[in-house]
């Protein structure tokens, strides 16, 4: 054992500071994976001049950055989180105003024209697939009529579909189209004997819909207006 230590020992001997220098400029994230090892160092002085690297001032300013970054993300996740309450109570207020409608009429007035100002949208619409035999149970003003399998044709095998940058469909939202610049698209089926439909809302905000949102609250206001026109009609589920 003591000849062990002597060994080490001579090995420190013949380490010198150039080495250690030498061994840190090959590895410099040498710290990063071994963080515990700066609590023992002792930093130069602020002023070392002659092109001495300021070690204490170094770590200092990355202190900085790190905790200025971590105050970004504060920030950013405070403020998506106003967002989604914001929303939350955005959705929640529309749906009382659907349960308050005390005529059939009052609902699709609700659903094309007041939706849009509670969710602070610029437009909002329901399209409804036309069927074999007749015009489905809804002619009202702001509820748009299309062919069989247009629905299919815009959403695909999907019940939503946000758009981010881009142009309103006039078979969609009609003289309001081109006000729009970013549009969610979701699937409606008051019951399966009535025909596709689709709730469509329209921003003229370019980021205000888009891929990466989430769709939990809009799907939701969905399922809450198939419920309310399906009782209105007394159609079955």
């Amino acid at each position: 054992m003591a000849r062990e230590t002597g060994h080490s020992q001579r090995t420190m001997d013949a380490l010198t500071a150039e080495d250690v220098a030498a061994y840190l400029r090959e590895h410099p994230d040498f710290l990063t994976q071994n963080a515990d090892v700066v609590r023992h160092l002792t930093p130069p002085a602020l002023e070392r001049g002659n092109g001495v690297v300021d070690f204490q001032y170094f770590m200092v300013e990355r202190l900085r950055g790190e905790v200025g970054r971590l105050k970004d993300q504060q920030r950013e996740l405070i403020t998506t989180t106003r967002a989604n309450i914001n929303n939350q109570n955005r959705i929640h207020a529309a749906v009382l105003f659907l349960l308050d409608a005390r005529t059939f009429e009052q609902l699709i007035q609700t659903i094309t024209t007041d939706l849009a100002v509670l969710l602070d949208l610029d437009t909002a619409g329901l399209v409804v697939e036309a069927n074999a035999e007749d015009r489905p149970h809804v002619h009202a003003s702001g509820v748009r009529v299309v062919e069989p399998g247009t629905v299919d044709g815009w959403l695909g095998k999907r019940d939503v579909m946000l758009y981010s940058d881009t142009r309103g469909d006039p078979a969609i939202f009609g003289s309001a189209a081109g006000l729009v610049r970013s549009q969610a698209l979701i699937r409606i089926q008051v019951s399966e004997d009535t025909p596709a439909g689709l709730l469509a809302f329209g921003s003229r905000d370019p980021d205000m819909f888009h891929s990466g949102q989430g769709t939990e609250l809009v799907c939701f206001l969905a399922r809450v207006i198939e419920r309310s026109i399906r009782a209105w009609l007394e159609l079955p589920a």
